[in-house]
């Protein structure tokens, strides 16, 4: 048991369905007295995205076990610099009296600097870091790859412990100058049990009739938004090459592609093959991927990718191109054939028949899927994110929390929710 309790603020952009079990634990945990601020409700309230096409709401509690708090948005909501400006930050940093603060805000947002300022003034520990393990940015502009070279090594030195989701992040954070003791690896994860539950209690078989799958049938599992970096197109195209005639392939996602595949899949002939579900909300995702036999994750822009952690929580083995965050972490130690080069879509079509011509391997793979990710999980996030979180308390030489009462040991009880007014 922690012998000391370090009180938390943990800032957020909105309610996300894979961090809110983890605010839950750590809510939970002994060494922990948390606080959420949420710049926005966006998630845990319907809002159109954009990337999705559509209106989503999240079907499974996102503000529920843990103390909240809204910090109404001054920005224009927009994707941009002042889209995200919360100035009721600087009140709760400074009147809260925390030891630490948990930003998951980027730095090309106003909050996150409205957030290091409060922080630096109340002598309050902040940590913080990048889910990334490139320099190069989404939209290929090289000159932004330069700027973070030269930028990037001063702005995460600004942190008093950098915290990163992977091992190729950490990696990246090292070639950039930062000491191996600055920086905390918090493995990126998902509610591990809750998606092994739920994957037990689907019908597999009523799942895989429902798209028209044979019993004899492979079903390759694309789940994404279909947008160009995630490079759906490659996967369709390697299907259609590889001929595999005893196969479906199954697009869950909803985003701007979606009519090109459809054309797509018409001229290469395998329309017939080839099914398109639409945007799955969290509570219909693992029967698509315990009905799959293996998914494929294409992206050429891939921080990390959090459907991998579901997928191989729910038995399906998964195959990634190298540019996947979380290829090295999670799919390699199952399979690391299962890793290609991006945008090589002969190689991707290889794969799929080497992959397919061995079910009952396929099979092996799924259980060393759910066993890599036992090693892989919340409880590491957390053990590991106390740690940071001690560190950066004593680099900034500021006294840490009071001793864990014996009262608290079992369970934080969360405060009640609240609207931060300015």
């Amino acid at each position: 048991m922690p012998e000391r309790r370090y009180r938390v603020l943990a800032i957020a952009t909105h309610p996300v369905q894979y961090m809110a079990p983890i605010f839950r634990r750590m809510a939970a945990h002994p060494g922990f007295d948390l606080h959420v601020a949420y710049c926005s409700l966006r998630g845990a309230e319907a809002a159109h995205d954009p990337e999705f096409g559509a209106t989503v709401q999240w079907d499974v509690p996102l503000l529920e076990g843990y103390s909240w708090t809204h910090v109404p948005n001054r920005g224009s909501g927009d994707e941009s610099f002042f889209g995200l400006r919360n100035p009721g930050l600087r009140k709760l940093i400074r009147e809260g009296n925390y030891d630490a603060v948990l930003c998951f805000v980027g730095y090309v947002r106003a909050t996150f600097w409205t957030a290091y300022r409060a922080a630096k003034s109340s002598e309050t520990a902040f940590l913080f870091g990048t889910d990334t393990n490139t320099l190069a940015p989404r939209d290929g502009r090289r000159w932004k790859s330069t700027v973070k070279k030269i930028l990037w090594p001063r702005l995460f030195h600004l942190a008093d412990q950098v915290i990163v989701p992977s091992s190729g992040a950490r990696d990246l954070m090292l070639a950039l100058g930062l000491s191996p003791e600055r920086v905390t690896l918090t493995p990126y994860s998902v509610d591990n049990d809750w998606w092994m539950r739920q994957s037990a209690s689907v019908d597999r078989e009523a799942v895989r009739t429902s798209w028209g799958a044979l019993a004899s049938s492979a079903v390759i599992l694309f789940c994404a938004k279909l947008q160009p970096w995630k490079r759906p197109g490659d996967l369709l195209r390697a299907f259609a090459e590889a001929d595999l005639s005893n196969a479906l392939l199954v697009f869950a996602g909803e985003g701007p592609l979606r009519a090109e595949l459809q054309s797509e899949a018409a001229a290469l002939g395998v329309a017939a093959r080839v099914r398109f579900l639409g945007f799955l909300n969290q509570s219909q995702l693992p029967a698509a991927y315990t009905a799959a036999d293996l998914m494929v994750l294409p992206s050429e822009y891939e921080p990390f990718a959090v459907v991998v952690n579901e997928a191989m929580c729910c038995g399906c083995p998964v195959a990634a191109s190298d540019r996947v965050g979380a290829a090295r972490d999670l799919v390699a130690p199952v399979r690391k054939e299962f890793i290609y080069c991006c945008g090589d879509v002969p190689a991707l079509a290889a794969l799929l028949k080497d992959a397919l011509r061995d079910r009952a391997l396929l099979r092996s793979l799924g259980r060393a899927a759910v066993a890599q990710m036992r090693t892989w999980s919340p409880e590491r996030n957390i053990a590991a994110t106390f740690e940071a979180i001690e560190i950066a308390v004593r680099r900034k030489g500021r006294p840490a929390g009071a001793a864990v009462p014996e009262s608290s040991a079992g369970h934080t009880p969360p405060a009640a929710p609240q609207k931060l007014r300015e």
